[in-house]
């Protein structure tokens, strides 16, 4: 395996031969992603590259979910790992390289931008994001972390769920179990997480989706909390201060001391709120947007929802055949322990790579994991954004010497000068 390392914004990546980049198109908190040619399969692919992924533990465990995860979940509205790329040797492993499909943009900045929306769009990116969510509630992951951001759309409307780092298998018969509620981001959180709940289900995934939903039809959040009380306020001027049994899930002291000393709201009219959406529509937020999180809709009720009529096909909505299971979660970490856990995770991708980095000498070792055969969920819509401009592609340079220079934007092979 020939490895060529390019100069992408400012960072280096070290990938195989095959892929190509051509120009960042994301960057976070975790790293850059890059978007590149796949000269072997003949197709644009993202690469996002992790630093120094097993510096600390807890980073490094998110990065090995979801690479698990993205394994796991065989379905086209969620995003698959094609290829997890090897290092020149194990004793230089730091950084890991994920390769996976390339989306045109996310629905966040579908929503901020000015291109219309119908309520067909609005429609078939919901139905998606359930088509995907029960595909991921039926293997018992919670997703988590549902935001527009993290929901990937191509000019043609199709969706992907993605960013799975913060999901969690959740075990139906143990919904006690302690999990962290440092999840979701405030403005999509359900009130039971800000409350301190460590006690939640599938439903904190629908009380997101009902926040994406009103954001479609509104085009802005529809609780931007600027920290957690203001959230709550937020919250409860919409759907109204909760009865006392709805409080029975509040199980610290304090938050519940908190919420009984708030004045009473009454739940606004949703038809009302969302004058542009249809009574299906108004019907199916309001399920979503309860306090409760008992009385919260499920994703296979939604999918049913004559709101989403035209899309919803029983026969068009796969399960996992099995549960996840994280038995990595578990495991009293190190450093070292993490690593090998990754490194198992690539030998997967390229069977014939040795415990120490070499190769057998039998097969390619490249190429990645087999892509399942694509179906339309629904007929087409307009494209809401089209961001599929293209920046020149690199030329590779096998040098690993000289000075790096810093680019505009597009990839330039590491030590190539202008």
């Amino acid at each position: 395996m020939k490895m060529v390392t390019y100069n992408v914004n400012g960072t280096r990546f070290e990938v195989d031969q095959r892929y190509q980049p051509i120009k960042p198109v994301g960057k976070g908190a975790y790293g850059l992603v890059c978007s590149a040619q796949d000269t072997v399969a003949n197709k644009k692919v993202a690469i996002k590259k992790v630093p120094r992924a097993f510096d600390d533990v807890v980073d490094g465990k998110r990065i090995l979910r979801e690479i698990k995860l993205m394994a796991f979940c065989n379905h086209e509205n969620i995003c698959t790992v094609l290829d997890v790329l090897p290092p020149r040797t194990f004793d230089t492993f730091d950084d890991v390289y994920i390769v996976s499909d390339l989306m045109d943009t996310d629905l966040h900045q579908i929503i901020r931008s000015k291109q219309g929306l119908s309520d067909d769009h609005v429609q078939y990116f919901l139905y998606q994001i359930l088509r995907g969510l029960k595909y991921m509630h039926s293997a018992n992951i919670l997703h988590r972390d549902l935001k527009p951001g993290n929901l990937l759309v191509n000019a043609n409307c199709d969706l992907k769920i993605c960013d799975l780092g913060l999901a969690r298998m959740m075990d139906p018969a143990d919904v006690l179990r302690d999990m962290t509620e440092y999840v979701v981001t405030r403005w999509y959180r359900p009130p039971e997480l800000l409350l301190s709940s460590t006690a939640y289900t599938k439903s904190i995934d629908m009380w997101s989706v009902g926040c994406i939903f009103a954001e479609l039809i509104g085009r802005k959040p529809i609780f931007p909390g600027k920290n957690h009380v203001d959230q709550l306020n937020l919250i409860t001027s919409m759907v109204g201060t909760p009865a006392a049994e709805e409080l029975a899930i509040v199980t610290n002291e304090q938050a519940l001391k908190f919420m009984k000393s708030m004045p009473f709201k009454p739940r606004v009219n949703f038809a009302g709120r969302f004058p542009s959406c249809s009574p299906h529509g108004v019907q199916l937020i309001d399920k979503m947007l309860q306090f409760d999180p008992r009385k919260r809709i499920s994703v296979q009720d939604a999918l049913e929802n004559p709101y989403l009529g035209t899309y919803h096909d029983p026969g068009n909505e796969p399960v996992a055949k099995t549960l996840f299971t994280a038995d990595f979660e578990d495991i009293k970490m190190t450093k070292e322990k993490l690593r090998r856990l990754v490194w198992s995770e690539i030998q997967r991708f390229h069977p014939n790579l040795q415990d120490d980095g070499s190769l057998a000498p039998t097969g390619s070792g490249s190429g990645g994991a087999p892509q399942a055969k694509r179906f339309r969920v629904g007929p087409p819509v307009a494209p809401p954004v089209d961001r599929t401009a293209a920046a020149p592609g690199a030329a590779p340079a096998d040098t690993q010497q000289g000075q790096w220079v810093q680019p505009t934007g597009e990839a330039q092979p590491y030590g190539q000068k202008r």
